[in-house]
């Protein structure tokens, strides 16, 4: 029997997912030595000494700024993440945010919170400043989405339900997303028009170069007065300070955020929530079983799905002999892979090739074991990063 997949925990992982692991031919632990993958949340790695063991990283999360992926890159390591998988979470966080901000919620609360009194006065007190709190209703308002992902389209579809009039932006929409969008979503041909239009803007981009500071002090006074402002995605995507000067000169109404800070603490109409987009039961479990299968199908089988780093690629099983190549995306390499096979007197059964940036990825299956030494000889070839044996006794 094969010896069993090592797989290390950083942080606690949902049982719902761990149980997608056959106990038989798995080992899981947050004490496990030259593990095969990694399994992650929050736990910062960038630091961390990644031992030269690992084949793939899994954060049960949708982002990945924790886990050097570029590094990764460099040994042929794929980084899978849960993307969608807390989707539904989120929505229902940016839903709160929005009514939070319009029926002006925490200041309410922090007004009962320091009445004084019997409930006769209490209530005469209450009665006397509710008109502090007067809001708004969402039913004929409009909100933009920045960012039509699985999160963005989630959030238009009940924004749509509540009656309001939906604005999205996405110059980097895919065709599926496209197709899976309300024809209600008006299309916002720049952020610029998104903002001046929206009576609420919410924010769901991954935290990249091009969009770090996206919502800067320009992008503030495009905003509608007394806007709402949210941001559910990464803390990083909003200039803070630019943020406050339009709090201050009631430019904007409110600023609800999963991410407290410094600058933020005690600001008035700001309500900073503690990172809870994915903190529910249904989420982590979501996310868990999303990517335990994801590094299953990879260590198995070597197909790759959903990679935030590497290209999918998945091919059937026709044969029980199987190479799992990474490579630096540089011509020849499949000439020379199956060159060497070829010399060996081993025959390609079938192939699949895919890359994406500097990287490659290549299955080949073969119609006869693949001896040791073929093998060493192909991880030699310059440019080939991580070579996998995987016969198909070793699937589980």
């Amino acid at each position: 029997m094969a010896s069993p997949y090592r797989i290390l925990t950083l942080n606690k992982i949902s049982t719902q997912g761990l149980k997608r692991f056959p106990v038989s031919a798995y080992l899981i632990g947050n004490d496990i030595t030259e593990p095969d993958a990694i399994l992650v949340r929050s736990q910062a790695m960038h630091d961390m000494d990644i031992p030269a063991s690992v084949k793939a990283i899994a954060r049960a999360g949708a982002g990945t700024n924790n886990i050097p992926v570029a590094k990764m890159n460099a040994r042929g390591v794929p980084v899978f993440n849960a993307a969608g998988a807390n989707a539904n979470a989120v929505k229902e966080l940016v839903i709160a945010g929005m009514l939070l901000a319009a029926r002006n919620i925490v200041p309410a609360l922090q007004f009962t919170a320091g009445l004084h009194g019997d409930d006769a006065a209490r209530q005469k007190l209450a009665e006397d400043g509710k008109k502090d709190f007067a809001g708004i209703e969402l039913r004929g308002r409009t909100l933009g989405i920045i960012g039509l992902g699985a999160i963005g389209r989630l959030v238009a579809e009940a924004a749509l339900a509540l009656g309001m009039r939906v604005y999205g932006y996405d110059p980097g929409i895919t065709v599926d997303a496209a197709w899976s969008l309300s024809s209600q979503v008006k299309k916002a041909n720049s952020i610029e028009e998104l903002l001046k239009n929206s009576d609420f803007v919410t924010l769901h981009v991954p935290l990249l170069d091009a969009t770090r500071g996206l919502i800067n002090a320009q992008r503030v006074q495009q905003m509608k007065r007394g806007g709402v402002l949210l941001n559910f995605s990464r803390d990083m995507i909003v200039d803070n300070d630019a943020v406050l000067v339009g709090l201050e000169s009631k430019h904007l109404h409110g600023y609800v955020c999963d991410f407290p800070s410094q600058t933020l603490q005690g600001q008035a109409n700001v309500a900073a929530l503690p990172h809870l987009g994915a903190s529910t039961e249904e989420a982590e479990e979501n996310c868990a079983v999303m990517v335990a299968d994801k590094l299953r199908e990879y260590l198995e089988h070597g197909n790759l799905t959903s990679s935030v780093n590497f290209p999918s690629v998945a091919m059937p099983r026709e044969s029980p002999y199987r190479l799992a190549i990474s490579n630096s995306n540089v011509p020849n390499m499949l000439g020379q892979i199956s060159t060497k096979l070829a010399q060996a007197g081993i025959n390609i059964h079938n192939m699949m090739n895919k890359s994406r940036g500097e990287v490659a990825y290549t299955l080949v299956d073969t119609d006869s074991t693949i001896p040791a030494d073929v093998i060493a000889q192909i991880a030699a070839i310059p440019g080939v990063l991580l070579v996998r044996d995987l016969p198909v006794q070793e699937a589980v």
